[in-house]
């Protein structure tokens, strides 16, 4: 593992690298960033996967070793091995990078895993069949266009809860997106699909990419970028 002395400047690089591509070039780009992926994120402070995961668990109150979850944006599997540790046992891993698939079935965990680029292709999965559907990290520009959250409601089970995590990136795409997406979660609302559950905003979702080591020394929480995980309940009709 030659790549595991990265250093958080390099990560940062590596994460600006992609800044412009589409969704089929960010998949390919995880593709070449699969095999070190995990340790390099945590070089960083990457927390998003802990902050959905423990959001989403501290409002389930069903049985975890029964209920069926679709990790949508799976990745390496970095929110299942949470899941896993909190009692949950059955997941199906959709990703749109087959590099990032292949670590996540190192996993052992998912009982399927399927390949899919968000927003391009259909997300495959049955309507009303998971009980929890999670997405951490790719509600954003160049990642998963703002619709895909009506896929992932008609995926959830009535009564099923959908937990989405993703950072408030600077820039205007990434500030476009963020109105776009809560115009669409307001509208899903109003139009009686779910209902929301909670919502929590942190102020250390991961360093900033945009920030040199030495302006995040002087800086210590500016260092860092917010996130917000939503939290909706689907209707029961």
């Amino acid at each position: 593992m030659s790549d595991c002395s990265r250093t958080v400047e390099e990560v940062k690089s590596i994460i600006l690298s992609s800044k412009g591509f589409d969704s089929q070039q960010t998949a390919k780009f995880y593709d070449s960033w699969a095999q070190t992926y995990e340790q390099d994120v945590k070089i960083i402070n990457y927390r998003a996967s802990d902050l959905g995961v423990d959001f989403l668990n501290s409002h389930f109150s069903g049985n975890r070793e029964e209920v069926q979850v679709l990790d949508v944006a799976c990745g390496s599997g970095m929110v299942s091995k949470l899941m896993v540790e909190l009692g949950f046992r059955h997941f199906v891993g959709v990703d749109g990078s087959k590099g990032m698939l292949e670590q996540a079935a190192k996993t052992g965990l998912y009982q399927d895993l399927r390949l899919a680029l968000l927003g391009t292709e259909p997300l495959p999965a049955q309507t009303d069949t998971f009980d929890v559907v999670i997405i951490v990290g790719a509600l954003d520009a160049g990642f998963a266009p703002v619709g895909v959250v009506r896929e992932l409601c008609h995926a959830a089970k009535p009564g099923g809860l959908v937990c989405m995590a993703r950072g408030e990136h600077t820039g205007t795409p990434a500030n476009q997106y963020k109105k776009d997406l809560e115009r669409e979660l307001q509208l899903m609302e109003e139009e009686g699909l779910w209902s929301p559950v909670g919502i929590k905003q942190t102020d250390r979702y991961m360093e900033d990419p945009h920030l040199s080591a030495e302006r995040a020394k002087d800086m210590q929480e500016e260092r860092y970028i917010s996130g917000t995980v939503y939290l909706y309940k689907k209707s029961i009709h």
